[in-house]
């Protein structure tokens, strides 16, 4: 890895979905393996210069989001490389035969990309507020989970899934993220990033929680409490290794996710943490609860996923050692 941070972090304008499809087109000019399917929200995933520019290389597969599943295993085993987008809770629950048996169980070669996670899916509510598809997906043998945090990450992960072979889950936030990270970086599937050191208690987050976990770092910062933050964009496999060493050094740890807290990114850590070295871990996210329609902002505070919150674990855990 080759990780530079940006000097500050503020909203990137270009948005994830059409950093995804800019990307995605300019990998296909080079490789000609490359295809793109969709379930029918052509518009709404930003893909419409990629199925302009390569028609006979995109599949509007309508809404049928199995179907697509099997469509991209049986194009993998022609040799291509597809990319099936839909909705999250579509791209999971919906296919989840599918993902298992015609991609994973048959070894093919398929990237799947779930957008709107969590309480980014806003105003189209509950039924499209993907809360568990990482956990459903995460009992899967050889699927690979991740959850790119800004437009940098992003490209370089697509630069990387374009190479790579096995079945990979992208969980896509398709508007403007923080940006964290300078271009020119890079970055490993199943690594952790230290984004800011502390000792006293271990701040890991993914998605929209990483940006949120640096503010809690600098609030408690002000309460002379020193917070380490990771961004573990790779929910599977896990950093074990680095969740270890975070165990051992800060004796604490948060674990904040844009997801339901049972099942997701924080059971990853604690696995990892009763497996190597049991310390206080308290996550943040959804508590076994639906989602709801809603502004952004509203949800973030009816969840319990802001960096107040966030700090309020953090004290919660240091009190727990």
């Amino acid at each position: 890895m080759n990780i530079q941070l940006k000097p500050v972090f503020e909203p990137d304008p270009a948005g994830m979905s059409a950093t995804y499809c800019s990307k995605l087109t300019e990998l296909a000019e080079k490789d000609p393996r490359i295809m793109a399917l969709d379930s029918d929200l052509v518009s709404s995933s930003g893909m419409k210069p990629f199925f302009e520019a390569y028609p006979q290389r995109a599949i509007n597969c309508g809404v049928q989001e199995a179907n697509m599943v099997g469509i991209a295993a049986g194009l993998s085993a022609t040799g291509k490389v597809p990319f099936a987008h839909s909705f999250g809770t579509f791209a999971s629950r919906r296919c989840l035969d599918q993902v298992f048996m015609s991609a994973c169980y048959a070894k093919l070669n398929v990237r799947i990309t779930g957008t709107d996670p969590g309480v980014t899916a806003a105003f189209n509510g509950g039924t499209h507020m993907p809360f568990e598809d990482m956990a459903c997906l995460r009992g899967i043998p050889d699927i690979t989970l991740v959850e790119p945090t800004d437009c940098v990450l992003l490209e370089n992960l697509l630069e990387q899934l374009a190479d790579l072979y096995g079945v990979f889950y992208i969980r896509l936030l398709r508007k403007n993220p923080y940006s964290i990270y300078a271009p020119g970086s890079t970055f490993e599937i199943g690594r952790g990033i230290e984004l800011r050191a502390g000792t006293d208690v271990t701040l890991i987050g993914s998605g929209i929680l990483v940006y949120e976990s640096v503010r809690a770092a600098e609030m408690l910062g002000q309460e002379g409490i020193s917070a380490r933050v990771v961004d573990m964009f790779t929910w599977k496999p896990i950093d074990a290794q680095l969740v270890e060493k975070c165990a051992l050094e800060t004796g604490a740890i948060v674990v904040s996710e844009n997801h339901n807290t049972i099942g997701g990114l924080g059971s990853a850590v604690c696995e990892a943490v009763c497996r190597c070295h049991p310390v206080p871990v308290e996550q943040i996210g959804t508590q076994d609860r639906f989602g709801q329609v809603g502004a952004e902002a509203f949800l973030r505070k009816e969840y319990h996923m802001t960096a107040e919150d966030i700090a309020a674990a953090a004290r919660k855990a240091i009190a727990r050692k």
